[in-house]
């Protein structure tokens, strides 16, 4: 775990408002930093069920398990919640979900996964590194324009047409193999000003692809607003606008009338709103960003599910 520092964690907590034998679900466990304090949270009764389709957490996660027969885990992304919820048998709903989107610190910091500009390694960034296509098969199979594409969308790139052209002259006579390889194209595309790497916003739109990181969030949301108990809690910590963007935008779409029928005498059930914003949005103190630089773009929304 060294290297994992769990952001918002005590804002994550009062979000849940865990309920001592209350059942919950962490859809992200990463290396265990919120699974950790809800179950601290949780009395002998309570119970909490993990998910994470990378191996390694996978790993961790099953040893806190062995220890705290509280805690289950499963290797699977948050689209499958409703199946994994539904196998087990737990139809009486969730008292609270937690997502905490994005890559971790352990998958940074680790040059093999591939996920970081910082460290030469393999360029990867598959979440499973045992499932799909990896950065580097896409980068040199893919269509120029599907590229710029992935970039522009995804990375709000405005380089984006360049950097593609780039990559495809490139791979003609040497296929693209290493972060290192990807940044130093950037880099003599996007000459370096300020703090900020030019390649940070292509390996953030590369890995999202990779991983359909947004379409998963978007079935994730929807499975967790079925799954939640009356009463239940949401939260969701996003660490970019595109995140955040679908997120606000759910939960706001949740949590108001239809305004197609908001005009009728009588609304029906199904146009009613079905959660209630706890809160707006939550940015990590200047406490935690002395400690954990990496919380800075950090943003936690909360919603309750409504009778």
């Amino acid at each position: 775990m060294e290297g994992h520092v769990p952001v918002l964690a005590e804002e994550v907590l009062r979000g849940l408002a865990i309920r001592p034998d209350g059942l919950y679900l962490d859809a992200t466990f990463g290396r265990g930093g919120h699974s950790r304090m809800i179950l601290g949270a949780l009395g002998p009764h309570g119970r909490l069920l993990a998910l994470d389709r990378d191996p390694e957490a996978l790993g961790v996660g099953r040893e806190l398990a062995q220890a705290d027969s509280r805690l289950a885990i499963e290797q699977e992304n948050f689209d499958q919640l409703r199946r994994v919820v539904e196998a087990r048998g737990l139809t009486s709903g969730l008292d609270g979900i937690l997502f905490d989107l994005g890559v971790s610190s352990p998958q940074l910091d680790t040059p093999a996964r591939g996920f970081s500009f910082q460290h030469e390694g393999p360029l990867d960034m598959r979440m499973d590194p045992g499932a799909g296509q990896s950065a580097a098969e896409w980068l040199n199979s893919a269509a120029e324009r599907d590229i710029a594409h992935v970039l522009r969308r995804l990375g709000e790139e405005p380089a984006a047409a360049r950097i593609a052209r780039a990559i495809c002259e490139r791979r003609e006579h040497q296929p693209l193999a290493t972060t290192g390889e990807l940044a130093a194209l950037v880099l003599s595309i996007i000459p370096r000003r300020g703090h900020r790497h030019p390649a940070t916003r292509s390996f953030q739109a590369i890995r999202i692809f990779i991983n359909r990181e947004l379409e998963a969030l978007e079935a994730g949301l929807a499975q967790a607003l079925a799954l939640l108990a009356s009463g239940g809690r949401l939260c969701v910590i996003s660490f970019h606008s595109l995140e955040d963007r679908i997120t606000k935008r759910f939960l706001r779409q949740h949590s108001r009338v239809d305004p197609a029928l908001a005009a009728l005498p009588v609304v029906p059930d199904s146009a009613r709103p079905r959660l209630r914003l706890v809160g707006g949005a939550i940015h990590a103190g200047e406490a935690e960003l002395a400690r954990n630089p990496r919380a800075r773009s950090a943003v936690l929304r909360v919603a309750e599910k409504l009778a």
